[in-house]
């Protein structure tokens, strides 16, 4: 293999790799995970690599952190195909994918201005649910409407 062809990061003693996050995405990743290396946590990422499953994806190394089950959903919002594996003494002890929650509370907002979740005189938190998963689309449980994988991106990235 030539070095063109070989790709060094360095492992990770303890942490988590998040593999298949589509192209473009990692920016986004750190930032829902509220930017672990403002805190002093090393990331490393891989941005826009070849992929057999995916054609082009990034990938996120961050040492010393792994995710709870809550940060996994919430991953699945803006890379519903991550991979997010654990490491602990540089070997992977869990594997899972980051799967869309059926109910999203709070996190998301609905862009239409006429929706109860929306107006200010009101105090009701936004509720979605899935509505598809390919592409990734939820529907808001007050007034029906739809958001697109692209609204949810934007929204959370």
């Amino acid at each position: 293999m030539s070095d063109k062809e070989t790709m060094l990061v360095q492992k990770i003693s303890d942490g988590t790799v998040i593999d298949h996050v589509s192209a473009g995405k990692s920016l986004s990743v750190l930032r829902l995970l509220s930017n672990p290396q403002n805190r002093g946590v090393t990331v490393a990422l891989v941005m826009n690599v070849g992929s057999s499953k995916m054609g082009r994806k990034d990938i996120v190394k961050m040492e010393g952190v792994e995710l709870t089950d809550e940060q996994v959903q919430k991953l699945a919002l803006i890379a519903p195909l991550a991979t997010v594996v654990t490491i602990r003494s540089f070997r992977v002890t869990q594997k899972k994918n980051a799967v869309p929650p059926k109910v999203v509370t709070g996190i998301l907002n609905c862009t239409s201005t006429t929706c109860i979740s929306v107006k200010e005189k009101e105090s009701v938190q936004s509720i979605f649910s899935l509505a598809g998963s390919s592409p990734l689309s939820y529907k808001c449980k007050f007034c029906g409407r739809i958001l697109s994988e692209q609204e949810i991106s934007a929204q959370l990235g």
